[in-house]
């Protein structure tokens, strides 16, 4: 297991609850004990894989949120570079389930799931994919981006409903899973749903198909999760299940 990290992701980047003090504090202290590995930010030929022009200049304007925001589609795609030989959890931010091509929006500015599976199928890789979003919110960006993909599918977990996973994972024919990893559903959090076992449950399943289907292929990012008292204990667990 790699833990994909940088230093830079400790900096302050804007005011939104995903870039607070202290969020990416809480999850490497859980952490701790695994392998970490650096990226390096994503190339502008790697955002406009999914994003427009118009899109990449807009987030260009802020300096320091272009910064942060390209290395962390460069954290998600060395997590799914190294799922090829092992099992990687992508601890970045911003997030990016809500960047769809040419817009963004709930503290998100590159889709950095959609940009690394997008990558890994022009340099021929994998063929098909899919990716689970387990985060409160709909990562309407991601829906957005694959809509007229037959070969990338999207899911969203609804509610409580754990075992929707399961069924999706089964019934489907794939290369590699990828998971959008956010952790606002849990009960502490703003969802107030899941306890800290369920992303273990999560984790599980995720490497139940990922074994069955696609050669034990599975990387996970992180999106939401805004309670740091509970966030690192709820990425851990995370963790320990898709091992």
């Amino acid at each position: 297991m790699k833990i994909v990290f940088h230093d830079k992701f400790f900096q302050v980047y804007t005011m939104d609850p995903a870039a607070s003090a202290g969020r990416m504090e809480s999850i490497v202290l859980e952490l701790k004990d695994y392998e970490f590995v650096e990226p390096e930010p994503a190339s502008e030929e790697d955002i406009l894989l999914v994003h427009t022009n118009r899109h990449l200049n807009y987030v260009k304007r802020d300096s320091l949120v272009y910064e942060m925001a390209l290395l962390s589609a460069g954290g998600a795609i060395k997590a799914a570079e190294i799922s090829f030989s092992e099992l990687a959890f992508a601890a970045i931010r911003p997030p990016g389930h809500h960047a769809s091509p040419d817009s963004c929006w709930g503290f998100c500015y590159f889709n950095n799931v959609a940009i690394a599976i997008r990558k890994l199928m022009n340099e021929g890789k994998i063929k098909k994919a899919v990716i689970v979003d387990f985060d409160l919110h709909y990562g309407d960006g991601t829906a957005n981006i694959f809509a007229n993909d037959p070969n990338v599918t999207y899911f969203h977990m609804p509610g409580r409903e754990i075992s929707r996973i399961d069924e999706f994972l089964a019934n489907l024919d794939y290369d590699i899973i990828a998971v959008s990893a956010g952790f606002d559903r849990h009960k502490d959090d703003w969802g107030r749903l899941l306890e800290t076992e369920d992303y273990k449950k999560i984790g599980r399943i995720v490497k139940k198909w990922a074994i069955e289907k696609c050669n034990g292929r599975r990387f996970a990012v992180l999106e939401g999760g805004y309670n740091h008292a509970v966030l690192g204990k709820n990425v851990r667990a995370f963790v320990e299940g898709m091992e």
